[in-house]
């Protein structure tokens, strides 16, 4: 479904996600107060949190409660809203919904009912984070919240280790640590990384060296380890690419006329020397032009 709804005036029904502060509540655009002023219902991560930001921008509109427990009755409350022509906000704590963050549930159903649902940008911890890093931003992978046990924590950045893109993740202050080392393991102590910790809060720190200089650094101080945490990883250097010795690549296109890839590049390897593999790939390469 295509939506083009991209004027400043409230519709009805639809449902507005909108992003709120992740710290200062200066951040908050003046079109999220104005939709959050306007719409018959707002559907908050934590009421009792989201009532402090209602209060202090004197937005009165109705609250409900919607998070990660919810279940699809409270998504049902949710579209009787629309289906009676109102017009719904979700909020998340802080930042933009969806991101790490309860939503997408509501929006696939949302959508699957053709009801427009538009974004109202704003802050957003990631982009906040890449923006005052310091590290390449061209192309970066958020990969959210870590596996809380360690096997799977250790797991998932292994897999990464080779990824060349600038990595982000978020992380709490109970496993900021032990999650730190299992990252020095799996990417290596030298590799360079960035900790953003309270981002736009009173003590927001951006704290950027290697990851074994890093690990040191959150123990130094205790305040170093409170707070919401974002790190972000340097990406593998790009390994160089092997060129083949010309008599080697020869030796490889002979063999392929009668032997299947494997055995040749297995042969190839033992008679001039050359890295199996490298033979492999370069097979790979040539196809049917060997």
């Amino acid at each position: 479904m295509t939506q083009t709804y991209t004027d400043a005036t409230l519709r009805r029904p639809a449902l507005y996600v909108v992003a709120t502060p992740i710290g200062n509540l200066g951040d908050i655009s003046q079109r999220a107060i104005e939709t959050l002023k306007s719409v018959d219902l707002i559907a908050a991560e934590d009421t009792r949190h989201s009532a402090r930001l209602m209060q202090h921008f004197a937005i009165g509109t109705r609250l409900i409660s919607y998070h990660e427990h919810s279940g699809s009755g409270r998504e049902e409350v949710i579209l009787r809203a629309l289906r009676e022509g109102k017009a719904v906000a979700l909020i998340s704590d802080a930042g933009t919904p969806l991101i790490s963050d309860p939503g997408y549930g509501l929006v696939v159903r949302v959508r699957a009912e053709s009801y427009p649902v538009l974004p109202v940008p704003g802050a957003s911890a990631i982009t906040a984070a890449i923006s005052a890093a310091g590290l390449p931003s061209d192309r970066f992978a958020f990969e959210g919240f870590p596996p809380h046990k360690a096997a799977g924590r250790r797991q998932m950045f292994e897999a990464l280790a080779d990824d060349p893109r600038t990595l982000v993740f978020y992380e709490s202050p109970h496993r900021i640590s032990e999650s730190l080392m299992d990252m020095a393991q799996a990417f290596g102590a030298d590799r360079q990384a960035v900790i953003c910790r309270e981002l736009t809060k009173t003590w927001e720190t951006i704290h950027g060296d290697s990851l074994g200089e890093l690990c040191q650094w959150l123990q130094l101080d205790d305040n170093n380890r409170r707070g919401e945490f974002v790190v972000l990883i340097h990406g593998a250097a790009k390994v160089a690419q092997q060129t083949l010795p010309a008599e080697a690549e020869r030796t490889l296109k002979v063999l392929m006329r009668d032997l299947p890839l494997k055995q040749a590049a297995a042969l190839a390897a033992e008679i001039t020397g050359s890295k199996k593999n490298a033979l492999y790939k370069r097979g790979l390469e040539l196809g049917d032009n060997a």
